[in-house]
């Protein structure tokens, strides 16, 4: 297979019609049975509404968030907030369950401190999706992730020229010496993980990890199960989880327990995904 370029971006194709891909899913298996013998209307019918019917359960069980209809919450002046998750208070978390997923935008000039948010016995991990900021005085790039362990301070952040943040925020207590992180998008590289996808171990800890994969079109993972949640940010491209078509900016958590059947992308696709550091493969 060959290597990503220095740019994964560059070969993710546009989206396809979603017309198409539901034809192809009607003549896959298990439907494609209905088509090669004459079969009564009512039997096909209620093998699609059997069929719409699994879908809508599974969906059920995830929470999926599109950023196009996320509202839109002012954190400070030219910067917003998009809530994509947020725990239940009082409820006991699942394994690897955040508190909060948040988006976070600042316009050009703008800036912002973390402190604002809450109190900074948190585990705070986030990602730079587009444009570029200042974190103090640590300047990153698109794609660039930094971690800072709970009970450390929580550096500013601005925006020369406008950035889109991911920040995720979980209750896990730091360790002796850890100590805060950044993992620069053109130096970490893009390692094989299966045929047609690289992933990018960007923080790990009792087997949960945060991960960057980079799937080319056509790349598709097997039928897996989550023992610890999954959550999924669409950096880059299109996703279908199951029935369910992510797109860039686009955002699912699947709690721990729950699986997916297949995961696969037409365009290609960047990822943020954090959870499970060995996925669990189901026969």
């Amino acid at each position: 297979m060959s290597k990503p370029p220095t740019n994964p971006l560059m070969t993710i194709r546009p989206a396809p019609d979603p017309l198409a891909h539901e034809l192809g899913t009607l003549l896959a298996e298990p439907l494609a049975q209905a088509w090669l013998a004459p079969e009564p209307p009512s039997a096909l019918r209620q093998r699609l509404q059997e069929r719409l019917a699994a879908a809508r359960q599974a969906e059920a069980a995830m929470f999926t968030v599109r950023r196009r209809s996320a509202p839109r919450q002012p954190l400070a002046p030219g910067v917003t907030a998009q809530t994509l998750y947020r725990a239940k208070a009082g409820q006991p978390l699942r394994p690897g369950e955040p508190l909060g997923a948040t988006l976070i935008e600042l316009a050009a000039g703008a800036s912002f401190n973390p402190a604002m948010l809450n109190n900074a016995a948190l585990h705070r991990e986030w990602l730079l999706l587009s444009g570029s900021t200042m974190r103090g005085g640590e300047p990153l790039s698109q794609r660039d992730y930094h971690v800072t362990p709970a009970g450390h301070g929580a550096a500013p952040w601005s925006s020369a020229e406008g950035a889109l943040l991911f920040l995720r925020e979980c209750d896990l207590p730091a360790q002796p010496g850890d100590q805060p992180l950044t993992v620069r998008d053109a130096e970490a590289g893009w390692p094989e993980f299966a045929p047609g996808i690289r992933r990018r171990v960007l923080w790990q800890r009792d087997g949960q990890a945060a991960l960057l994969y980079f799937a080319e079109a056509g790349a598709q993972v097997p039928n897996h199960r989550h023992g610890h949640d999954e959550e999924c940010l669409m950096v880059q491209g299109e996703l279908f989880l199951d029935d369910i078509l992510l797109q860039t900016g686009d955002y699912q958590l699947a709690p721990a327990g729950t699986g997916h059947t297949l995961t696969e992308t037409d365009t290609g696709v960047v990822i943020y995904a954090h959870g499970d550091l060995d996925l669990q493969f189901v026969g």
